[in-house]
């Protein structure tokens, strides 16, 4: 398909584009942008469209993919920074009394449990954490859905049981 059809095709499917991103966004502006997104990728890697697959199904999947990697990154960013309303103030008194040396403890008591961990919990655990789904991490590692939801709670569990020495010092210290 040269560049001129493709374009064409590109331009006919926007309507619905913008459609089926405002079900991602519930946002008009945040849809637009997804389009936008979507018709840029779309530009860049027309090359890789199969001549005689389906157009809007390529676009689609274009679009849900951009939303969930946006989502995602969101999401990581969110994490990383908070506000100070969003942390309570006995966490404010924790934080400025403990010491660095503490967290560097903390760290690698954390580290050495995760260590310990039998790399088929460690694994599946570690891409749960990162933000990945379960039938991501199953497709992944080639393991059924149910045994990654198993890994997963057992990884948890085993740290849980490793590291149980820090939930009674955090309970005591709400008081």
């Amino acid at each position: 398909m040269n560049t001129i059809d493709f374009n064409r095709h590109l331009i006919t499917n926007q309507n619905a584009l913008e459609s089926f991103a405002f079900k991602f966004t519930h946002d008009y502006e945040d849809a637009n942008d997804l389009v936008q997104d979507t018709m840029l990728k779309a530009m860049r890697y027309s090359q890789k469209f199969k001549e005689g697959t389906n157009f809007k199904g390529w676009l689609y999947t274009i679009m849900k993919n951009t939303f969930i990697n946006g989502y995602r990154r969101t999401i990581k960013t969110r994490s990383l920074m908070s506000t100070h309303e969003e942390i309570p103030t006995a966490q404010f008194i924790n934080g400025a009394t403990r010491n660095s040396g503490e967290n560097k403890f903390m760290m690698e008591d954390i580290n050495n449990a995760m260590n310990k961990l039998q790399p088929e919990y460690l694994t599946p655990f570690i891409k749960y954490f990162e933000g990945f789904k379960y039938h991501e991490i199953a497709e992944e590692l080639n393991i059924p859905i149910g045994t990654v939801k198993t890994r997963i709670h057992m990884a948890r569990g085993l740290l849980k049981k490793n590291l149980k020495m820090y939930t009674k010092e955090f309970s005591a210290e709400s008081y």
